[in-house]
């Protein structure tokens, strides 16, 4: 039999008794346990089972696995659970500690006392436990709560089980609303739609339908309206025009008339939603996206207002920077320090090869010559690493700088620095600020002191951020904030292909795709298989032999993740190849991947939770984030130890669900990452994704070497396409009317 997992066909469905609880993570109900299924023997059955116990009959519906080391494992997907039935099991489950306060021979008592009315007594008459000696009333009412809570958690299990919405939810649910739950729920099903559940809007919807919620119900349309909201500020925009939110939520449900307009109104009279005449549309924003807007636009404004005194003799003191540096700085390149040098904030912008590094470099030079604490800080891990090893100095991410933490009570993101307790630097330099949206770039204005400076560095034709806004354009196209955009491309960059070929491609030119040189090579192909055939030769054999470059040091990146060319095709080819299942190699399957030691993975969501630590540093901390690359390197029973730059990271198995594979990533996510060779697989993509843009961040994330491997008529397409899908964002006019310029 093959090493890799087994996953055998069809749905399943088993049921037993449990006999053992082997693991359990009760912040989320992960659980591992054993289930004597009478004859078919005991299995071993993993999922989403809070409070699952010794002597608790399960119905399990779900699929079965077989692994290497963990053996035959059932993971189940919907769980109906019955309390124990009969003395001996009533036993069982109450020596199993299932309930706080009672072990074994508690237990005896309480089943020989009450026989099978004994769960019935611990639930409704907990007094009647004060005929036990040694059973005080409140030992009695604390086994009582303690049950009670559970009951109230397998209710709940049992109802999302029951309507086949995930389990993973029950949890967070209980901590919210405690034994109500589920009548809280069933009185407003669209609690479920919280964007923290992850349960599909559609999903939710049906629930509601099927509990008797009437079509035009306000509940059922308010909740649709802050769905499109949410679901559009997941692609971008940080409002939506009323008339377009209207339309967008009458297909969603199905309704027409005034009742959408008064759920509308009902959301802005909460101060759910904020509505606001503003860029000649009637715009309607989530509150917190509005705040983030307004808080930003009059931030800068003020920043952008005060001037700071340059120190005297600032030439002299630029030139002893040049002299210290060895080097002599470009008209633009020393502008770029003058700027910093009398501006509260200010923007630094270009392309590669046009000096941003050498500025860049210079204004840290220059602040530290003024004595003033500077902090460094990018988007991603890999963006503020690359920030570090360019300027000589430590660069965090922007979420470590402000000190990121999720609040217990609202489960939102929230930061320790802020203006109560603002950062102690005296200026913040941020690199790679086209990935920053709105929402984030707010908490860090937040969270500078009044007199400290802001240095934004960037390259504009990059793509937006993933999240709301399009914060660098916005600033860049208001001409407020005093810039300095660098255009000069210089000599030694003109001899790299990558750099010439990303600027042709960005005023449209079609890169010269049969003339090869020494780092931008064209292979065609005419079909996705021969691409990915290429990609995997070029990065077992190919590159590592004939140029030097080990697998590790290239990245594939591809404009999509599905399709025959798309990064599931490219990782499951090059992870057999790169990678492939060898004795003694441990790995574990989960969803549709196998994860392996050795494997390159992604972290695909910020989770602010996860404990990492640096064994050769000591450095220990929370928080890894979307968009991290690492190297698999354990596989164990307990879960997998991810190595994000020697940062170790252990995720337990129900956290796996935030890796993904990495030998390919799309273009997207590649942003803020540099690569020492790339290569882009170009074969059967949508048409939405062949834009410049992408085509641009592609090659401007290899360093060394460049190679598309695909079709050159969609590489011109690509070029051709210089449209850019419209953000709904009035940061511009914001900032022109904080300044005394209306737009």
């Amino acid at each position: 039999m093959s090493e890799d997992i087994e996953l055998l066909t069809g749905q399943n469905q088993v049921e037993g008794t449990v006999t053992a609880v082997l693991f359990r993570n009760d912040e989320n109900g992960y659980t591992v346990l054993k289930l004597d299924c009478g004859e078919r023997g005991e299995i071993t059955a993993v999922g989403c089972m809070p409070g699952a116990a010794p002597g608790e009959a399960l119905e399990l519906e779900g699929t079965w696995g077989r692994h290497p080391s963990y053996g035959e494992q059932f993971k189940a997907e919907v769980v109906t659970r019955r309390m124990p039935v009969g003395e001996k099991a009533i036993f069982e489950y109450l020596a199993s500690g299932a309930v706080k306060g009672i072990r074994m021979g508690l237990a005896k008592q309480i089943v020989n006392r009450f026989g099978e009315d004994a769960l019935a007594v611990i639930e409704n008459e907990p007094d009647k436990l004060c005929e036990i000696r040694g059973v005080s009333p409140k030992r009695a009412r604390s086994i009582s709560e303690d049950f009670r809570q559970k009951m109230g958690m397998r209710r709940l299990a049992e109802f999302l089980s029951e309507h086949r919405l995930p389990l993973s939810a029950a949890m967070p649910l209980y901590n919210r609303f405690g034994d109500l739950a589920v009548d809280v729920v069933r009185d407003n099903p669209y609690l479920l739609a919280d964007r923290s559940l992850e349960i599909p809007f559609a999903q939710v919807d049906a629930l509601a339908i099927e509990l008797g919620v009437a079509g035009d119900d306000p509940q059922r349309v308010e909740s649709a309206l802050i769905f499109e909201l949410d679901h559009n500020a997941d692609n971008g925009h940080v409002f939506l025009p009323e008339q377009k939110l209207l339309n967008a939520t009458a297909a969603l449900i199905g309704v027409e008339g005034d009742c959408l307009a008064q759920g509308l109104d009902a959301l802005i009279e909460r101060g759910e939603v904020v509505k606001e005449d503003i860029a000649g549309v009637t715009a309607c924003y989530p509150a917190g996206l509005y705040g983030a807007e307004c808080y930003v636009a009059m931030r800068l404004g003020e920043m952008c207002r005060t001037e700071v005194m340059p120190p005297d003799g600032l030439g002299r003191l630029i030139d002893a920077i040049q002299r210290e540096q060895g080097i002599r700085y470009a008209q633009q390149q020393r502008t770029a320090v003058e700027l910093a040098a009398g501006r509260q904030v200010m923007l630094l912008t270009g392309g590669p090869g046009t000096g941003k590094t050498t500025s860049l470099r210079g204004v840290l030079a220059l602040f530290e010559t003024l004595g003033l604490e500077t902090a460094l800080a990018a988007p991603t891990g890999r963006a503020a690493k690359r920030l570090g090893e360019t300027c000589g100095a430590e660069a965090l991410t922007i979420h470590r700088l402000l000190e990121t933490k999720l609040d217990p009570f609202t489960g939102q993101l929230a930061f320790t620095k802020n203006q109560d307790d603002p950062l102690e630097v005296d200026a913040v330099i941020v690199d790679e600020t086209s990935m920053v949206d709105v929402s984030l770039m707010a908490a860090l204005l937040a969270a500078l002191r009044g007199d400290c400076r802001l240095v934004l560095v960037g390259d504009p034709d990059q793509l937006p951020s993933v999240g709301p806004g399009n914060v660098l354009d916005h600033l860049l196209r208001s001409g407020v904030v005093p810039a300095v955009s660098l255009t000069e491309i210089f000599r030694q960059a003109q001899e790299s292909a990558i750099v010439m070929n990303a600027h042709g491609v960005n005023r449209g030119s079609v890169p010269q795709l049969k003339n090869n040189t020494k780092d931008f090579f064209y292979l065609g192909r005419r079909d996705a298989a021969r691409t990915v055939d290429t990609v995997v030769e070029l990065c077992q054999s190919r590159l590592p032999q004939n140029m030097g470059i080990p697998a590790e040091q290239i990245q594939v990146l591809t404009p999509t993740r599905k399709r025959g060319a798309g990064t599931a095709a490219l990782n499951r080819a090059l992870q057999e190849a790169l990678n492939p299942a060898v004795e003694g190699r441990s790995e574990r399957a989960f969803g549709p991947y196998i994860f392996r030691e050795g494997d390159r993975v992604m972290q695909v969501k910020n989770n602010y939770d996860l404990f990492w630590e640096d064994p050769d540093t000591g450095a220990k901390d929370l928080g890894v984030f979307n968009g991290d690359i690492g190297v698999i390197q354990e596989v164990t029973a307990g879960g997998i130890t991810v190595s994000f730059d020697g940062r170790l990271v252990v995720y337990p198995p129900e956290l796996l669900g935030e890796l993904e594979p990495a030998y390919a990533v799309t273009v997207h996510k590649a942003q803020g990452s540099e690569y020492r060779a790339v290569i882009l697989a170009l074969s059967d993509v949508p048409p939405s994704l062949l834009a410049r843009g992408v085509l641009y961040t592609a090659i401007t994330r290899a360093r060394e070497l460049f190679i598309l491997v695909g079709s050159g008529e969609l590489m011109a397409q690509m070029v051709d396409n210089d449209r850019q899908t419209r953000r709904y964002s009035a940061l511009r006019t914001r900032l022109l009317r904080e300044t005394g310029q209306e737009a």
